[in-house]
């Protein structure tokens, strides 16, 4: 993954940060950037060297590790299957023992690409897949929440970015892929308004993060194309041209964890795009997808692919 200077890159030298799912897509995306502005990460999944999830796919977390390193910060991996609480616990005393403390949680693990049948009604879609999409994609951040929180709330200041597909307003009005995975993404959503409340009287402050069309591994792969040449697949889904680097998201991370005001955006649903023009990042070719308002005003709207104005 390459790295290039962003216009406004925080500083974030002796910042403590955990980001739970990072083994591949907007997880790798937001460790390496936090990496560049000078965090230790904790990154944490269950593809390593030596075993791999059911996803079956090469990225590691010793991979993302390194990046991070290389990408001027301290890349820590763990070895993490959030759905087991005793992992979870381990991993918090861990981060305790090494650190005392904890500046911001990122709550990117899903998991869960290959579980939800597009535009499938409930009573067709797979059950086991469904429950299994839920647990994945819900209760994971709640084991991972119970258990780190008393790390973050230490001392404030602390931030926790609850990572999810689509904006509230979005989300609200559209119709998200399916029953289970509307349910998934949109409980994520109120995850991050109610952490805001518990987390204030602590100077805490939560938000959920949404990137724009991730070219994530996974989504590279299945165009057929690479970073380097992700237009090709313009042919076949022009819309694709709304697209961002996973890299986009992971400065909006590090911009919100750079920023001594962040608890002006608590409880709030966010996106890429959005925090871009707030911040002044901007994505690894110089451009500020603003996907959302794409989505609406482009795609929903029937309106021809055109990203002029939109990035």
């Amino acid at each position: 993954m390459a790295i290039t200077n962003s216009t406004s890159a925080p500083d974030l030298q002796g910042r403590i940060a955990l980001v739970a799912g990072a083994t591949r897509g907007a997880g790798r995306g937001i460790a390496v950037q936090l990496g560049a502005a000078g965090a230790t990460v904790y990154v944490t999944g269950r593809t390593t060297r030596e075993r791999r999830s059911e996803y079956d796919r090469p990225e590691t977390i010793e991979e993302t590790a390194e990046l991070v390193t290389a990408a001027g910060g301290t890349g820590i991996a763990v070895p993490t299957d959030h759905l087991v609480p005793e992992q979870v616990r381990a991993l918090a005393e861990r981060v305790d023992a090494e650190q005392g403390r904890l500046d911001v949680l990122v709550n990117d693990v899903w998991g869960g690409e290959r579980l939800f049948a597009f535009d499938t009604p409930v009573w067709e879609h797979d059950l086991d897949n469904g429950l299994r999409l839920l647990r994945l994609g819900v209760e994971t951040h709640a084991i991972t929440s119970h258990y780190v929180l008393p790390l973050l709330v230490r001392r404030p200041g602390g931030l926790v970015v609850e990572m999810t597909d689509g904006t509230s307003a979005y989300n609200q009005a559209h119709y998200r892929n399916s029953y289970f995975y509307d349910l998934v993404k949109n409980s994520v959503l109120r995850m991050a308004f109610v952490l805001a409340h518990e987390l204030t009287p602590h100077g805490g402050t939560a938000v959920a993060l949404t990137p724009g069309w991730l070219r994530s591994e996974m989504m590279l792969d299945a165009f057929g194309v690479t970073e380097g040449t992700w237009r090709d697949a313009l042919t076949a889904v022009p819309h694709f041209c709304i697209s961002e680097s996973p890299a986009y998201v992971g400065r909006a991370v590090a911009a919100l964890a750079g920023d001594a005001d962040v608890a002006r955006w608590n409880g709030q649903s966010l996106s890429s795009g959005q925090l871009a023009q707030a911040y002044g990042f901007t994505d690894l070719d110089g451009s500020r997808p603003d996907c959302w308002r794409y989505l609406v005003e482009v795609d929903s709207a029937g309106r021809p692919a055109d990203a002029t104005g939109y990035r």
